[in-house]
């Protein structure tokens, strides 16, 4: 809302200095210009929010601003103090710790207590909706990898939907639809929104690390938890789910992939995963793994088969590194499973390469 903020310093009313010890944001004064000069804009979902003011001021008592309208979305936040808003021929008394949201074109006149006065903290911003985001699914919901256990470069390689994208996405598109039906009318700040404003100052005034992504959480939860002080309905959420048996697999891989050097049994997978060893080999024998057993022998196997193929390594220490007792145990394990010694293997490998 657009007015002159008066200078604080010697001589100032009372009713100032009573605002300047209550209001906790009082560092605000003097410095939400500097705010202003930044652009801000962000994506959240399939709209665009842009930030057009961020500022905090002080109406002396009495003051009243007139009746008129914005064509953007409009927060006024009180702090500290009283008055009455008027929209759709409605007076409407607010007092510190309240809030109400003007939309485009919606005209609305405002006064300060005539004791009191009060402080208002402001947020305009627009709402555009913009183009689909790139990446994302046909259907909207995540896409996993089609093997029951991936690759170690593969494992929990979703696409952007995979990510929760297409969960962010409906709830900023229920979170939009609520903002445009909010009622004209002021209510309290039950869940803390103001708080948001704070946040996303200090992080500017702090030059703190990720200030960007701060400020853009501290606006997007100005939003939800404005929509949720008015108590209005939303949509049952639609959550993305997990088909437990893929999930636990991959649980189990990741961290097979990860340990698979040490000595690790089925039951040290199963703890980590938080079922039993008897429902974990079940598992993979299901999904056509084999036992577990089998699983990690082809894991260390494959490693095996990297390091015979890209160094001149020992093969009793390649054993021992890649999670074998002995030498003697991988020759056998590794003739059982492919027809050839480990240095038949590598001595095979280099043909192959010095041929290409």
């Amino acid at each position: 809302m657009a007015t002159e903020q008066p200078l604080w310093g010697a001589g100032e009313p009372a009713w100032q200095r009573r605002a300047e010890k209550r209001n906790p944001y009082a560092f605000l004064q003097g410095r939400t210009n500097e705010l202003e000069r930044r652009d801000i804009r962000f994506r959240w979902g399939r709209y665009g929010f842009r930030v057009l003011r961020f500022h905090w001021t002080t109406f002396a008592p009495s003051r009243v601003i007139g009746f008129h309208k914005h064509d953007e979305y409009e927060f006024h936040f009180i702090p500290r103090g009283k008055g009455i808003v008027v929209m759709d021929d409605i007076e409407h008394p607010f007092h510190e710790g309240m809030f109400y949201l003007t939309g485009p074109e919606v005209e609305h006149c405002q006064k300060a207590d005539d004791r009191e006065g009060m402080d208002e903290l402001c947020l305009h911003f627009d709402i555009v909706e913009l183009e689909p985001s790139v990446g994302a699914s046909d259907d909207g919901r995540d896409s996993a990898f089609t093997s029951p256990v991936p690759s170690e470069s593969e494992a929990f390689a979703f696409d952007a939907a995979g990510w929760g994208s297409e969960a962010e996405a409906e709830e900023a598109d229920e979170c939009v639809r609520l903002l445009r039906n909010l009622p004209r009318k002021p209510t309290i700040d039950r869940f803390g929104a103001m708080d948001g404003f704070m946040t996303a100052f200090r992080a500017w005034a702090d030059n703190e690390t990720g200030l960007y992504t701060t400020i853009k959480q501290s606006i997007i939860q100005i939003l939800l938890r404005s929509v949720r002080a008015y108590g209005v309905p939303q949509a049952e959420p639609n959550l993305p789910t997990r088909d437990m048996n893929a999930y636990r697999i991959q649980m189990a891989s990741r961290f097979i992939q990860a340990n698979y050097m040490r000595p690790i049994t089925l039951e040290d997978v199963a703890e980590k995963i938080r079922i039993s060893g008897r429902q974990l080999q079940r598992i993979f024998r299901d999904n056509g793994l084999g036992s577990f057993s089998d699983y990690l022998e082809s894991v260390r196997l494959e490693r095996v088969c990297e390091s015979l193929a890209a160094s001149d390594e020992p093969i009793e220490r390649i054993a021992l590194k890649q999670g074998f007792s002995s030498g003697n145990y991988l020759y056998y394990v590794f003739r059982k499973r492919f027809g050839m010694t480990p240095g038949a293997y590598r001595n095979s490998i280099r043909k192959e390469a010095n041929h290409s």
